[in-house]
């Protein structure tokens, strides 16, 4: 069976960020994929800022990377790349972390003006963690994730389609890969 984990590198589960995680989230519940979270802003920073590879927080979200197939990689734009908070947890995982896995880049900007984020900026670091099927992810406007309410955001029909094309293929990468018993 195929799983995921979702890396979600926002400082805040209260913002449109959080209307594409519920969103790839929502599908792989729909494909009956087993999906993990590693909420990033919950890992002690303390542990994030002296990259203690020691701390039991760190190695559990270490093992639910370790233990998928899809790993989507959420984050907003922050100064024309990826937040900060996610690079000292993207430091902390292994060498090799990434690698085996198809990843999945979902990244939230404020304009079009960092639309390349995903390729000068996540990609790299990505890959300098032994991924080699990197998917070309989506990047998405925030005015096109409309807060409903306090729990629930709406996102343009286009966009959601989008998304889930991206995220079937994930899917379907990782369907040829993985030895059926």
């Amino acid at each position: 069976m195929t799983n995921a984990v979702i890396i979600y590198g926002g400082n805040s589960k209260k913002s449109r960020l959080k209307g594409l995680f519920d969103k790839a989230e929502q599908y792989f519940k729909k494909e009956n994929v087993l999906t993990e979270t590693v909420f990033v802003s919950e890992l002690p920073a303390e542990d994030l800022i002296s990259a203690n590879f020691h701390s039991q927080e760190i190695i559990k979200a270490n093992e639910k990377v370790a233990n998928a197939h899809i790993v989507v990689v959420l984050t907003p734009v922050y100064k024309a790349a990826y937040t900060g908070i996610l690079k000292t947890y993207l430091d902390l995982l292994p060498q090799k972390g990434l690698q085996g896995k198809t990843v999945v880049p979902l990244v939230l900007g404020g304009s079009f003006g960092h639309l390349l984020s995903i390729d000068y900026a996540i990609k790299p670091v990505l890959s300098a963690l032994g991924a080699t099927n990197i998917l070309s992810g989506a990047y998405v406007i925030d005015i096109q994730v409309e807060k409903v309410n306090s729990e629930h955001y709406a996102i343009e029909d286009e966009i959601s389609e989008r998304i889930d094309k991206l995220l079937s293929l994930s899917i379907n990468e990782e369907k040829r890969t993985i030895p059926v018993n």
